[in-house]
């Protein structure tokens, strides 16, 4: 999954339209490959991201869930704090592998 899109189902307070249509522009990037289209693509882009955003928010709230809704900044320190793991262990990679190079 693109770290870019993060859940937007049941947070407290509830997604908003914004948040779909950003992560709608994030999911086209990704499957695109491409962070800006050409002019002869713009049209084709921004209708993909339109129906995607619009799909986003249908299926946002029409689902259901017994589950008590997410905290929002509970949820983005988990998001952080798995970030911060994950750029650690490549810090820590990459000083192991100049460290070989430097002895090797």
């Amino acid at each position: 999954m693109c770290r870019n899109i993060v859940p937007l189902n049941n947070l407290e307070p509830a997604a908003t339209d914004q948040e779909c249509q950003d992560a709608a522009l994030q999911f086209v990037r990704k499957i695109s490959g491409s962070n800006a289209p050409s002019r002869a693509n713009q049209a084709v882009f921004d209708r993909a991201i339109a129906e995607i955003a619009a799909s986003t928010r249908r299926l946002l709230d029409d689902l259901v869930t017994s589950a008590p809704p997410k905290n929002r900044a509970q949820e983005a320190a988990k998001r952080q704090a798995r970030s911060a793991d994950r750029y650690e262990a490549i810090r820590v990679f990459q000083e192991q592998k100049r460290a070989a190079r430097a002895t090797g």
